[in-house]
């Protein structure tokens, strides 16, 4: 499942509300598996609460144009964090720097 929230994250790119199902899917499977996939699922709901706090503030600076770079970076921070997740899947251990607001 923590496959799913992951592409979930990065069809939100397409289809805006799949994020929130993702980060729904995170909540109800946390605590439901071994440590290393815990540590995903709350990569995962951090990495959506993070990133809607990040997309709030860049909308609202788009006003003073300086949000539309800003969106940019958004949408590269959470590709880069999609893809640092899948690549802990693949190897089955838990993500770097969990706790981090950056990668």
């Amino acid at each position: 499942m923590p496959m799913v929230v992951y592409a979930l994250y990065l069809i939100s790119f397409v289809v805006g509300f799949t994020s929130v199902i993702g980060v729904v899917i995170a909540y109800v499977y946390r605590g439901k598996g071994p440590a290393w996939l815990d540590e995903h699922y709350r990569y995962q709901i951090r990495t959506f609460w993070i990133g809607l706090l990040y997309a709030t503030i860049a909308s609202i600076l788009v006003l003073v144009v300086i949000g539309i770079p800003l969106l940019i970076a958004l949408a590269v921070w959470l590709i880069v964090r999609c893809v640092k997740g899948f690549r802990g899947l693949q190897e089955k251990r838990a993500p770097d720097n969990v706790d981090t607001w950056l990668f």
